[in-house]
């Protein structure tokens, strides 16, 4: 079996740390600079001949030049012979741009898609895209990792009242979504229909459901200028709710985001560490994060040793994830062996595939 090699883009070196420090691995020797008139330069500074090679690069800061990093990185290792290179992305970039709306509206997402195929990625590994069909812009295998099973460990640690919460959906696309949840905590859901004027301006929105004397959490896969969530915040506090939460899986917080969010009526806006949070998080008191390295960590163990990564839809690892505030414990999560990664060994140190685990893992791969 060959090694794995993980390395890490400049877009969130922090992320990337993380889940080398989850799999046990250093990070993978690389240099990445620009030349005066901004052309991007990649130097590999070690051997990935015959390698698993993973690189790590969110979509998110300035994402021209993040992604044009990431083809370079993935066809610098490509022609070195690596013996596969997958890309791990956590926040997919252009997913929005996933279908012509209006005439001559291009379909960036796609673009994407044959770029990373044609920069030489032979599979994708990302997390909540936008849309579940952009998956099938790729001609390789692409793993869409869900941040639901963290959500719904952090609302039932940090949410006392939350058997008598409501999940409010603050678009019809993502009603999907909300019910997912809504059913796995046995509890009621919401939605909120807007009409748009044009892009990132919403024009009216209508409340679909009684959120009056509850706890209302709005779920969504991702905030840019935090427009939409913030009029729902509003919305929901104007019928009754008592408290509003707001969780995310990618925080991009564009433009005026922190301050709507700073003047809206939340009790706490939770997004997962796909996108960088730390310095939005000392202008907003409100912002809490979700680590997500564990997921993405796990998730290279299982496709590097060949197993399922169906488990990871439904369920969070075995160990709680941490928060940021919470320095990872290496001792507690499973390691690769550097020189020769043998799947024993990693099971060994890694309680995952336990007799009840593989049951459980059979049944959600039947269903």
């Amino acid at each position: 079996m060959p090694n794995i090699v993980l390395f890490s883009g400049s877009s969130h070196h922090d992320l990337s740390q993380k889940v080398a420090d989850r799999l046990g691995l250093d990070l993978g020797k690389v240099i990445t600079k620009k030349f005066s008139n901004q052309e991007t330069c990649v130097e590999i500074g070690e051997s990935v001949r015959g390698e698993d090679v993973y690189i790590v690069q969110s979509g998110c800061g300035e994402i021209n030049d993040n992604l044009m990093e990431l083809l370079i990185m993935i066809n610098a290792c490509k022609i070195a012979s690596s013996s596969r290179v997958t890309a791990v992305i956590p926040c997919f970039p252009y997913a929005r741009q996933d279908k012509k709306d209006k005439s001559r509206a291009p379909i960036s997402a796609k673009l994407v898609a044959n770029m990373l195929s044609v920069a030489g990625a032979d599979h994708i590994i990302t997390m909540d895209l936008h849309a579940s069909q952009i998956q099938g812009f790729f001609d390789i295998a692409v793993d869409n990792l869900y941040a639901e099973p963290a959500v719904l460990q952090w609302i039932k640690e940090n949410i006392p009242e939350w058997k008598n919460c409501i999940i409010v959906s603050p678009d019809a696309g993502g009603a999907k979504r909300v019910t997912s949840i809504a059913d796995r905590l046995n509890v009621d859901f919401a939605l909120i229909h807007k009409e748009r004027k044009k892009a990132n301006e919403v024009d009216r929105m209508v409340l679909v459901g009684d959120v009056k004397d509850r706890v209302a959490i709005l779920v969504d896969d991702m905030a840019d200028t935090c427009g939409t969530i913030c009029h729902a915040a509003d919305k929901l506090i104007d019928a009754g709710a008592v408290k509003v939460y707001a969780i995310l899986t990618h925080g991009i917080f564009s433009g005026p985001a922190i301050s709507r969010i700073n003047q809206a009526p939340f009790e706490a806006v939770v997004v997962t560490n796909t996108i960088p949070q730390e310095e939005k998080m000392k202008s907003c008191p409100k912002i809490q994060v979700i680590d997500i390295s564990m997921i993405l960590a796990e998730a290279i163990r299982r496709t590097h040793n060949g197993e399922s990564v169906s488990y990871l839809f439904s369920h969070t690892t075995l160990r709680l994830n941490k928060t940021m505030a919470d320095k990872p414990d290496i001792s507690e999560v499973s390691s690769f062996d550097k020189s020769k990664l043998k799947k024993t060994e990693t099971q060994e140190k890694n309680p995952l595939p336990t007799k009840e685990v593989i049951e459980q893992e059979k049944a959600a791969g039947s269903s």
